[in-house]
């Protein structure tokens, strides 16, 4: 009887610390779950803050850029969801991880849709979204899922989306402003000034600001902080760079390199951001930033005659060249890369956005063209 009485005391006591077990581990997922969400609307706010503000340097075109960046953010978003949720490129995650790589896709989105602001309608703007988000999810899933078993699952490097989310953007944009681009547009100009060139600013400052919470949305815990720290260290690098740079290639400083070249060191440090060491990652931010301004200031006119578009927020400046330059990066940081495979990756991610993005701009322009490019008076109700 005895015997008995032990052995279920010791039973309980077994059961006990089980059950305790399972409670600390929930409660540790829970909390986890918590900090991802707290990362998930900085984000958010780099969407509807940093980006929008970024692209009202337009001068006559603010209220548009602002409205297109909302529903671009509210048509990205939902369409990523609902496609995980049926079960396509891979199915559903949890649901803070299924959030944030929708924010990764609509942030995607925000820099196609720089490549051609104010040349499309605004329900235009809807349309490329819905086009857009599959693209982009067929990217996603063969890059880092192992899609068509393409590229080996787990062998691309791709932190924080220097490839699958600024390089993608920046391609798919550019190709779709191949479709889009009319002569008369050509010869247009786009007219910044002061009121413009400073919320421009404005809305860099705040992408610098939540920035690292971009890149360690999803990181193990315990890679957040040094993250965080290599892109606040890329971003500083890019910074400096770009106030170098601007004065050596034009003379005096350009506001629009200032807005975005200083944020080329986010975009560069991506794909390493969880794995760079400090040195190393000002490195990649001063390249950076040095890269993006040359290609503002000397590659961007040539790249336009030469392929007759028109890039307005000069995308491939920020995100395309850096983006390349981010996962090509990894192939020096990361010790015992496959090189095969990134390259792999790099080249089908060109590939990809290059065809889906001329693809989808020549369905947008079958919807219909600007009368007047760069207007919010065509659509809104402003003041003459």
């Amino acid at each position: 009887m005895y015997k008995k009485g032990f052995l279920f005391l010791i039973i309980s006591l077994l059961g006990m610390s089980a059950f305790s077990q399972g409670v600390a581990t929930n409660s540790l997922d829970t909390l986890t779950d918590v900090q991802k969400y707290y990362r998930a609307i900085h984000v958010l706010a780099m969407l509807l803050l940093g980006f929008g503000f970024l692209m009202v340097f337009v001068r006559k075109y603010g209220r548009s850029a602002l409205t297109a960046t909302f529903l671009l953010v509210s048509v990205g978003i939902p369409v990523y969801v609902l496609i995980k949720s049926f079960g396509l490129f891979g199915g559903a995650g949890s649901e803070i991880d299924t959030l944030i790589l929708a924010e990764f896709a609509a942030a995607s989105l925000l820099i196609t849709s720089g490549a051609i602001l104010g040349r499309i309608k605004m329900y235009q703007y809807l349309i490329l979204g819905i086009l857009f988000i599959p693209a982009y999810m067929l990217n996603e899933w063969v890059m880092l899922d192992g899609g068509f078993g393409l590229v080996a699952k787990g062998g691309f490097v791709d932190t924080g989306g220097s490839i699958v989310i600024h390089a993608f953007g920046a391609l798919f944009g550019i190709a779709a402003a191949i479709s889009l681009t009319t002569k008369e547009e050509m010869s247009v100009p786009v007219d910044t000034d002061f009121t413009s060139d400073r919320f421009s600013l404005l809305g860099s400052m705040l992408l610098w600001v939540f920035w690292p919470s971009f890149c360690a949305a999803l990181v193990p815990p315990e890679l957040v902080v040094h993250t965080g720290m290599n892109v606040i260290l890329a971003l500083s690098g890019a910074t400096i760079a770009t106030y170098a740079a601007t004065m050596m290639f034009r003379g005096k400083i350009d506001a629009a390199d200032i807005a975005n070249a200083s944020l080329a060191g986010g975009v560069a440090i991506g794909s390493v951001s969880d794995s760079a060491s400090f040195g190393a990652a000002i490195i990649i931010g001063l390249l950076a930033g040095l890269l993006s301004v040359f290609g503002f200031a000397v590659i961007q006119e040539k790249l336009q005659k030469g392929l007759k578009l028109i890039d307005t927020c000069g995308v491939s400046n920020l995100h395309g060249m850096p983006g390349i330059f981010g996962g090509l990066a990894a192939l020096v940081i990361i010790p015992n890369l496959d090189a095969g495979i990134q390259l792999t990756g790099i080249g089908l991610t060109i590939i990809i956005a290059l065809v889906a993005g001329w693809i989808t701009g020549l369905i947008v322009r079958a919807f219909g063209h600007r009368k007047q490019p760069y207007q919010d008076i065509e659509e809104f109700a402003v003041e003459e």
